[in-house]
């Protein structure tokens, strides 16, 4: 029997999200356009703030708080079957697309949140895909240091200076 999903009205979710398999399902732009896409949608279906995320090669990170009334299950559920639906369709494939269902972890504190945005943010450096967050394309990075804040939930002051080309040079040398 799998442990039940902790759940807490007006919390942040950080949510993680891997292919079956481990599989790069994302190597190709097309299908990293495809989520991102799906997750303007899922904006407009649903009420929640996508405060940052980040898509890679084999899996997906978001930092999300559901609006009062919703269910992140059913946020994600959406989603991710969408997505699935769409990429098997795409690829002429049956069966499974994710591993398992997605992991989600509860931002409690302030420091938590911000360890999470450091985590996400440098996930392409540490795949060794770009130099600087901000180059990735295929993250809030790139959206946050244009300006873009379209569907993205423009975070706190002491969290937005994290995406700022200084300070994520700065970061890079500590890490």
């Amino acid at each position: 029997m799998r442990k039940s999903r902790q759940i807490l009205p007006g919390a942040r979710y950080h949510i993680i999200a891997r292919a079956n398999r481990y599989e790069f399902i994302f190597q190709k732009r097309e299908m990293k356009e495809l989520f991102l896409s799906l997750l303007r949608r899922a904006k407009k279906r649903f009420r929640f703030a996508i405060e940052t995320f980040c898509i890679m090669d084999s899996h997906i990170h978001l930092i999300i708080r559901p609006l009062k009334g919703e269910s992140i299950s059913k946020i994600m559920q959406w989603l991710l079957s969408v997505f699935a639906i769409r990429f098997n369709k795409h690829f002429g494939l049956v069966g499974h697309v994710w591993l398992d269902r997605f992991k989600s972890f509860i931002l409690f504190t302030d420091a938590q949140r911000m360890k999470a945005h450091i985590y996400i943010l440098f996930n392409p450096v540490a795949a060794g895909l770009v130099k600087r967050p901000t180059n990735y394309r295929y993250s809030a990075a790139h959206l946050i240091l244009s300006g873009d804040f379209s569907f993205l939930e423009k975070p706190p002051p002491k969290i937005l200076e994290l995406y700022s080309d200084n300070r994520t040079d700065f970061l890079i040398h500590l890490l």
